[in-house]
């Protein structure tokens, strides 16, 4: 029997939650930094540790009815344990990223300023600047190069006179190089924050308005004189236009960039894994998006052996990455090939692997991974399974963004409906779902045709049944490359559906024989 999943509740306690998220050996690590000081053993915040994880789920009651510590104090001890486990997760070595080293190496250079120690400060700063300038960390070497300036105005360490001109030169140069990645990744948070809540483009109007803010907010640059970062930044912000707008060739195109990126300088990989993971995914989705199986086949082996060989650095947050894009694109494999059937193991591991990571996964990957679940189903014939998992989508109350999603879910949900013969609930679900479609102002074309079409087979004649599937069809043939209705099929595929209903054949096989078509 199939684990019933629920959604999971944002608000859980955030101690509890990075107490939980704690592995054997940071847990162990936390105990011998507890142990450092004798007395800390028998601290209240070292009890309350290991009182919190015991529990299995939050439980303040029991917290206060232990005796460890008092209402009243409890908030502050919270406080003070949440910060005694970030501290020693700072210091242990699998945390340890070029980052924090080079942050830690200008902490000891400010400790060494303010002790008047100016060489040995200056000495230390220009080795963690080189590191950062390596490791295009152009941020906190910009900060690094303007506390060098403020010692070497002290007029103490009587440096080179060349000293000031080169790092007034250094300074401007960094600054103007932060500058055009804060644009660019400002502008890739924007587009991102606007595909997640809106969708695709739906209208001129709205093109009009994604490419007017895009190309106003792309700042001018000399593409010579970009770095790794900068370079990042352009790539992802050109690759959520190009997704906004539907355009899954130049997705494709600014993916691959992305990924190449890397690849040029596979140290990178180890520097920034969370980047090149997402880069993965975008390439193997606009693959999927624009059906080129070969490639997105070989792109998806590709990525298993990395997982297979650990070429990907992995922590708590890679882990949860590889989880997420893996297992998605495995399922867009089966609904590339139309072999749905084969498919369904991965239901059981997606459901274990979202209980297991329930307290660090977000609701929209949640919904996603569900409707992937629910058209699965759905290919496989197994449409009362299909209708449980829209279900959990349809029904949850803390969905802000993938109104798309939503609104797809529906449409799949009455198709379902259909074909389960559910007839006393199909009435409810047409008007349900038209009612959703209006509200969110996000009726198509497509959406609307198929909804009206459907209701009205309600009076037609068994033996016309047929031919009314094939006017459908034709009325909804036309948009499958329609510059914004086309999005209807990236969700859900009605032709392939329609064409199964008219040829009488599983939905499965429409769609392996177009499959099998494509590889002659």
């Amino acid at each position: 029997m199939r684990k019933q999943i629920t959604f999971v509740n944002q608000q859980n306690d955030t101690l509890f939650v990075l107490i939980k998220s704690l592995s054997k050996s940071e847990k162990r690590q936390f105990n011998l930094y507890v142990g450092r000081l004798g007395g800390n053993v028998d601290a209240k915040f070292f009890a309350l540790f290991k009182l919190l994880e015991k529990q299995k789920c939050y439980n303040e009651k029991a917290i206060i009815d232990s005796g460890v510590v008092s209402k009243q104090q409890l908030s502050n001890l919270k406080a003070h344990l949440y910060k005694q486990i970030l501290i020693s997760l700072r210091m242990n070595p699998a945390h340890k990223n070029i980052r924090i080293q080079i942050r830690e190496q200008l902490d000891f250079a400010t400790v060494l300023y303010q002790k008047g120690l100016y060489k040995q400060s200056l000495k230390l700063l220009d080795k963690a600047k080189n590191m950062a300038i390596e490791n295009e960390e152009k941020n906190i070497a910009y900060e690094i190069v303007e506390l060098e300036k403020v010692i070497e105005s002290q007029y103490i360490t009587r440096s080179i006179d060349t000293r000031s001109d080169e790092l007034t030169v250094q300074a401007k140069e960094l600054s103007q190089q932060n500058v055009i990645a804060s644009k660019l990744s400002n502008l890739s948070l924007q587009l991102y924050g606007t595909l997640l809540k809106n969708g695709y483009v739906k209208n001129d109007e709205e093109l009009q308005r994604v490419n007017s803010y895009f190309n106003s907010k792309l700042p001018e640059y000399t593409y010579e004189n970009l770095g790794f970062r900068e370079k990042l930044w352009l790539y992802k912000a050109h690759l959520w236009h190009s997704f906004l707008t539907q355009d899954f060739l130049q997705s494709y195109k600014y993916a691959n960039k992305w990924v190449d990126l890397f690849k040029r300088d596979p140290k990178n990989i180890y520097l920034h894994p969370v980047f090149y993971l997402k880069g993965k995914n975008y390439l193997l989705e606009s693959l999927f998006f624009i059906k080129h199986y070969d490639k997105f086949k070989e792109e998806l082996s590709l990525f298993e052996e990395e997982i297979k060989n650990k070429t990907i650095p992995q922590n708590s947050n890679t882990e949860i990455l590889t989880f997420l894009y893996y297992y998605a694109n495995k399922l867009h494999l089966h609904f590339l090939e139309g072999n749905f059937s084969e498919g369904e193991y991965l239901v059981d591991i997606i459901n274990d692997k979202i209980n297991e990571y329930k307290d660090r996964l977000d609701t929209h990957h949640i919904v996603v991974f569900y409707y992937k679940i629910a058209c699965l189903y759905f290919g496989m014939g197994k449409n009362k399974e299909c209708i449980l998992y829209l279900n959990k989508i349809i029904k949850s109350k803390n969905i802000d963004v993938a109104q798309d999603l939503q609104c797809f879910a529906r449409v799949l949900c009455l198709i379902a409906h259909y074909e389960c013969g559910l007839d006393y609930d199909l009435e409810r679900q047409f008007k349900d779902t038209y009612r959703f479609l209006l509200k969110m102002e996000n009726l198509q074309e497509v959406q609307k045709e198929f909804i009206s079409s459907i209701k009205a087979l309600g009076d037609v004649y068994p033996h016309q049944i047929k031919k009314e599937f094939k006017k459908i069809y034709d009325r909804l043939k036309v948009y499958e490359n329609h510059p914004y209705e086309k999005r209807a099929f990236l969700y859900l595929d009605i032709l392939s559906w329609l064409e199964s209903k008219i040829e009488n054949k599983p939905v499965a096989q429409i769609i392996q024989e177009k499959f099998v078509s494509t590889q002659k």
